[in-house]
């Protein structure tokens, strides 16, 4: 068994793909509600709920809880277009993971509180309830994100140690302004409450395919199920997750990192206007400083597209390797 973890473990580390065995058993879905408090003090509670869709195949003991980017919601980790292609979560629970996909506070089915509450940190204490009850039923439990969802998911884990391991997808510590800023400039108001954000209309592909295929029914499917994002999720987002303060110094777990050929987070040749995503083993080089507690950190680079990974036509080759980490870790 040691043997084999160790094969797994070099096969991430290389970007090498080790497909999971498939699981036979019957996959059960469930819309699961948490009610979250997300006041300052129990003294003073501010309960709200998080909605999450829980599919579990028969016998798992494992869960991953997948916690979608801005202006994303668990439609994100199930997408409906080539769905045997494009959902993350049908790869996973085929491979015999349980995945509970989440809408962020304010986005989808769970509460909308006043968007100045909403912050990546409050995200992060949300998500940590919620795993809470996910316990005795599984044994394990990853934390999962997409960009300022990874945000979350890295805090959640430093801070509250609950955590088996950490998937951190589309999203470095070296974040490229240069990119990020005009995409946040070109958000409009979504809701009367103006600091709930979303794209304006058509602009998705530049923001988070490009330079992916432009597949008209996958971006479809995405300006169909756009959500929002609270303009203050951004503000911890960049104190606690980039080389500031990286609240990633305090992970104790395993971690996987993937992205892709991302402008918003690699640079490349460019240090100050990204991460080095050239390889799998330069982006773990150039993360590994942010992660010196974890007890493991793996990479893995989906060339061909850009931010919104689960998107891609070769999203398969990293829904893979993920199953093949969570098993192995």
């Amino acid at each position: 068994m040691r043997f084999r973890r160790l094969c797994a473990a070099a096969l991430l580390a290389t970007g090498t793909l080790l497909a999971p065995t498939p699981a036979s058993a019957a996959v059960t879905c469930d819309d699961v509600y948490t009610n979250v408090n997300i006041g300052r003090t129990p003294l003073v509670p501010s309960l709200e709920r998080m909605y999450g869709r829980l599919c579990a195949p028969q016998g798992a003991r494992t869960v991953q809880v997948l916690i979608p980017g801005g202006t994303y919601d668990h439609s994100y980790w199930d997408i409906g277009y080539d769905p045997d292609t494009r959902s993350y979560t049908r790869a996973q629970n085929k491979a015999g993971i349980a995945t509970l996909a989440l809408d962020r506070l304010g986005t989808g089915r769970s509460s909308k509180p006043l968007s100045a509450l909403v912050t990546a940190s409050t995200q992060a204490g949300a998500v940590h309830q919620v795993i809470q009850t996910l316990r005795p039923r599984f044994e394990k439990v990853i934390v999962a994100g997409h960009s300022i969802g990874s945000a979350m998911a890295m805090i959640e884990a430093g801070t509250y140690h609950d955590v088996d391991g950490v998937l951190v997808t589309g999203f470095t510590h070296k974040m490229n302004y240069v990119t990020v800023i005009p995409v946040l400039a070109n958000m409009i108001p979504a809701r009367l409450d103006l600091g709930y954000l979303t794209t304006m209309p058509n602009t998705r592909y530049d923001s988070f395919h490009k330079p992916g295929p432009l597949v008209d029914g996958a971006i479809r499917f995405d300006e169909s199920t756009k959500d929002v994002f609270s303009a203050t999720e951004a503000v911890d987002t960049i104190l606690l997750d980039t080389v500031i303060i990286p609240i990633s110094l305090r992970i104790t777990v395993p971690v996987l990192l993937v992205v892709g050929n991302d402008f918003h987070f690699c640079g490349n040749d460019f240090p100050l206007m990204g991460s080095d995503c050239s390889s799998a083993s330069a982006l773990k080089a150039d993360e590994g400083q942010f992660f010196p507690s974890a007890t493991r950190l793996d990479t893995f680079i989906l060339n061909g597209y850009g931010h919104s990974i689960n998107y891609a036509p070769n999203a398969p080759d990293y829904h893979s390797v993920v199953a093949t980490w969570t098993k192995s870790i």
